[in-house]
């Protein structure tokens, strides 16, 4: 369930899921998640001031975040975005992993090799 805001025909669907949330409250997924209304009301009404480097990884197949989501907000936070092919939200196969470390030692510089 993708309920991120977003143009065109998503938008319609945006404002069922949200209806939705605020009605049941929490959100069951199968993908382990839960959404819920009281942290999503809680984080709308406390917006973030962002100042600092930051570099994002984002997962194609992420279920939980929209690409248009995170490329808005890089874009608005002077953030880095590197996209994963077949990654999701929660990297967690041997590919997702080895393409985590990897993009931390040369893109991040997290990683020290040994």
């Amino acid at each position: 369930m993708d309920i991120t805001k977003n143009n065109g025909e998503g938008t319609c669907r945006y404002y069922t899921y949200m209806a939705e949330l605020e009605a049941r409250g929490i959100i069951y997924t199968e993908f382990g998640e839960d959404l819920s209304w009281e942290y999503l009301s809680y984080v709308r009404s406390h917006p973030i001031k962002w100042n600092v480097p930051t570099q994002i990884l984002y997962g194609e197949k992420d279920q939980l975040t929209s690409l248009a989501t995170m490329q808005d907000f890089a874009e608005k936070h002077q953030a880095g975005l590197t996209v994963m092919e077949n990654g999701e939200h929660w990297f967690h196969t041997e590919e997702q992993m080895k393409f985590l470390d990897d993009w931390m030692k040369t893109d991040w510089n997290i990683i020290q090799e040994e």
